[in-house]
């Protein structure tokens, strides 16, 4: 970013050429900032709950990324390009009244991806400051919804100081991981390709679920930004961030066994040993993003289907933190309402 940073005033509406600012490599922090979280660790533990042993969960990670980073990334160059959120582009192939339908299954991905970081950001803010996970996830549920009401300018902003901690925090994860004299027996299992066929689908299937948000953090970019510049990035963050976090998650999977599953955010934060409560912030400051991203454009969405139906063109600062803060309680209360074995849970 290289202006400095102010409340959002626009919302869904077309960013005028005079309003334009900021640099494609940004994105690169923000893609990366979101995609080494707490969640994206839990998906690669997945990989071995599906059979996979760890060491055959990397390659099926990181082709995956690659194949759904590679499609999702090019939806960054719409952006400067068109200077709107991603969802309302749908209009020009659905109409006002016909894109309500996609903006409604855009708004239960954001949905879901907000509740399941509150469950498990909210288990590290309990860690933290020694509270209920109950009241972590109401914490997170606010920092979140502040996050999202600022916009854009201080989301960039942000996503540049969580991806710095995501990836000290993470080097010093895998330095202790690898360092464990149980790995090599850990992670070690024979090939089995349909376990990979379907890993590969679970992390492809990732980047892809990032589809409706990409443009989002693109669109105040000045419109002659390269898009080689605009895609490169986003796929850079995206995949590299998310590639790190799932490998972590499947090699915590195998050492950690029922430890992990039952507590992922205690299993990891210790970790840290010492640095627990580096770690927990780190787990936190990198889910804040997601969950922001989630809440940003969630409102978004329903914004585009209020206009839709009223003819409004735009929605004002007021409306917005409305609209954030009611998406917010309802992923919330999705959140309070899971239950502890968290990865149960997000399995089924």
């Amino acid at each position: 970013m290289d202006t400095p940073s102010r409340m959002e005033r626009r919302s869904i509406d077309y960013i005028p050429a005079n309003e334009r600012h900021g640099r494609a490599r940004s994105l690169g922090f923000v893609w990366f900032a979101a995609n080494t979280s707490i969640t994206a660790v839990v998906t690669g533990a997945l990989f071995v709950v599906l059979g996979n042993s760890a060491l055959w969960s990397v390659p099926a990670i990181i082709i995956g990324n690659a194949i759904g980073g590679f499609f999702t990334s090019l939806h960054s160059a719409q952006g400067p390009r068109l200077g709107v959120p991603q969802m309302i582009q749908s209009r020009a192939q659905f109409g006002f009244y016909g894109a309500i339908l996609p903006l409604v299954l855009a708004l239960l991905i954001y949905l879901g991806f907000y509740a399941t970081g509150l469950v498990l950001g909210g288990q590290a803010i309990a860690s933290l400051i020694h509270v209920s996970a109950q009241t972590g996830a109401i914490i997170f549920a606010l920092l979140s919804t502040t996050l999202a009401v600022f916009g854009y300018d201080y989301i960039h902003r942000y996503s540049h100081v969580a991806a710095v901690l995501s990836a000290v925090v993470f080097a010093g994860l895998f330095v202790r991981i690898l360092a464990d004299a149980k790995l090599g027996e850990a992670v070690g299992g024979s090939f089995a390709l349909a376990p990979f066929v379907l890993g590969i689908s679970l992390s492809a299937s990732w980047q892809l679920t990032f589809g409706p948000y990409i443009a989002d953090y693109s669109r105040y970019l000045p419109a002659d930004t390269p898009r080689r510049a605009t895609i490169g990035w986003t796929f850079a963050g995206s995949v590299i961030g998310a590639s790190l976090a799932m490998t972590l998650g499947a090699l915590c999977a195998a050492l950690g066994g029922k430890a992990f599953d039952v507590q992922p955010v205690g299993f990891i934060s210790g970790l840290g040993g010492p640095f627990t409560w580096l770690v927990l912030i780190a787990i936190i400051c990198g889910k804040l993003t997601g969950n922001t991203l989630s809440s940003y454009g969630g409102y978004m969405s329903v914004a585009t289907i209020l206009t839709s139906l009223t003819g409004r063109d735009t929605v004002g600062i007021r409306l917005r933190s409305l609209l954030v803060g009611l998406i917010s309680l309802v992923a919330l209360l999705v959140a309070l309402a899971a239950t502890d074995d968290f990865l149960g849970t997000f399995t089924d």
